[in-house]
């Protein structure tokens, strides 16, 4: 789980589980901000990813010709701060099913 968390950036995977604590502290004195807290981590997650592709494309224009290899690799990447941001979005909807009143 760490090699994960260091190869999807140290920064927006670091801001990710920030965003996570603050997660379960919502759930225990702010309820009404859970859902809204999963939207942004869902959020930071894409917005990282689309980072990684902009530099990616630059980084690719300038080297010229890639092999496909080095692009899936990257592009497996990219998408871990999504996959990240996703989760935390779905323990979101998951504390928020948990927290509705009962009828």
């Amino acid at each position: 789980m760490l090699r994960f968390f260091i190869e999807g950036g140290p920064l927006f995977m670091g801001l990710l589980t920030i965003i996570l604590v603050f997660l379960f502290i919502a759930v225990w004195k702010a309820p009404a901000w859970v859902r809204e807290i999963g939207h942004i981590a869902l959020i930071v997650g894409i917005l990282s990813t689309l980072l990684g592709f902009a530099q990616a494309g630059d980084a690719i224009s300038k080297a010229g010709a890639v092999s496909m290899d080095l692009i899936a690799s990257g592009v497996k990447i990219a998408l871990i701060p999504t996959i990240y941001g996703g989760l935390i979005y779905l323990v979101s909807l998951i504390m928020r099913i948990i927290l509705k009143p009962r009828i």
